[in-house]
């Protein structure tokens, strides 16, 4: 079965480059964030709401692969993947690539924590857990 993809496109903005006009590589994270929160906002629910529900979902583990750079005023689109989930975790893939080209620009994986609003590590709520589940299938 071919893996549920929710693609969002972004133009580079001038404060996301350095003096050479090439993407700073830590803007790629906040790219990650952006297809992750879109991607769960199609299961029927917004990090917003997760957060006002008193769950929160911590980046635990990050990793990227820089394979080309982004520029200044490029458009580029962020495919965000779900490809674990667990009663406590659920991990995220994104390829992020030139949205003109289709260069492969970097590629990313964020593990995330479920915590409640002391930082305790905590379930997943089970509604939850079954929308991500079932995004997956």
């Amino acid at each position: 079965m071919t893996p549920r993809v929710e693609t969002v496109e972004l133009r580079v903005r001038y404060a996301e480059t350095d003096r050479m006009g090439v993407v700073y590589h830590a803007n790629y994270l906040a790219w990650c964030e952006v297809g992750r929160t879109e991607y769960i906002r199609t299961l029927g629910v917004s990090y917003g709401e997760l957060e006002d529900r008193g769950l929160l979902l911590a980046v635990a583990d990050a990793s990227l692969r820089y394979h080309a750079p982004a520029r200044y005023d490029e458009v580029v689109r962020v495919e965000t993947t779900l490809s674990e989930v667990r009663s406590r975790t659920v991990t995220f893939e994104y390829l992020i690539a030139n949205a003109a080209s289709g260069t492969r620009l970097v590629s990313a994986r964020t593990s995330l924590v479920s915590i409640d609003a002391g930082g305790r590590t905590v379930a997943m709520p089970a509604e939850f857990r079954r929308r991500l589940e079932e995004s997956m299938r």
